[in-house]
């Protein structure tokens, strides 16, 4: 998955896959995928101030995921 660097303190780069609902996020810590996200929340992190404060509101805790590296 093609993902693009985003400025963030703890963010690398994120990335979507739309047909799969495949929400793709690299931290400084690892890869995590986060599943059956719609294409909004994504549009919405991408365009948040603060991509992290956007994910631990919106994202974490209420997708499911896993980490892939």
């Amino acid at each position: 998955m093609d993902r693009s660097p985003v400025v963030s303190s703890n963010i690398r780069s994120i990335g979507y896959e739309a047909a799969e609902m495949l929400l793709e996020v690299e931290f400084l810590s690892g890869i995590y995928q986060y599943h059956l996200v719609p294409e909004s929340v994504y549009l919405e992190l991408m365009a948040a101030p603060s991509h992290g404060q956007y994910l631990a509101r919106a994202i974490k805790g209420r997708y499911a995921y896993s980490k892939v590296a």
